[in-house]
């Protein structure tokens, strides 16, 4: 968008997506997507169930607010995840643990409640938390 610190060809309607900055693009279908420290602010949209394909989400130090949708869940192919340094509340997905692929996942420095999914401590591929 128009107010982020690096919105290279976003605006551009007629750019592919899968050349506008910070995206990663395999057989045009998304499979990274890193926005981090670019000024993000809003919500993360449920739409993010879209990313069929996506491998890795680093939407880290901006100013996104909100809850993580449950949709989050759906991203099967997702094996890095991080959200942290922002200003998301609420708690932590319960069906996260649903992300059988993850080794990294990043969700410090936010303002979540309640408890640790208690799953998150059964999984097999995460290597950092």
């Amino acid at each position: 968008g128009a107010e982020w610190t690096d919105g290279s060809l976003w605006l551009d309607e007629y750019a592919s997506c899968c050349n506008w900055k910070g995206v990663t693009c395999k057989n045009n279908q998304v499979t990274q997507l890193n926005l981090a420290n670019n000024g993000l602010s809003g919500r993360l949209s449920e739409r993010i169930r879209n990313f069929n394909f996506i491998e890795e989400l680093d939407l880290s130090d901006n100013d996104i607010e909100g809850s993580i949708p449950a949709e989050i869940d759906s991203l099967s192919y997702l094996t890095h995840l991080r959200l942290s340094s922002n200003a998301f509340t609420g708690t932590i997905p319960k069906d996260i643990d649903l992300l059988s692929k993850l080794t990294y996942l990043g969700l410090n420095d936010n303002a979540f409640t309640g408890s640790i999914p208690e799953d998150l401590g059964r999984f097999q591929s995460l290597k950092i938390l």
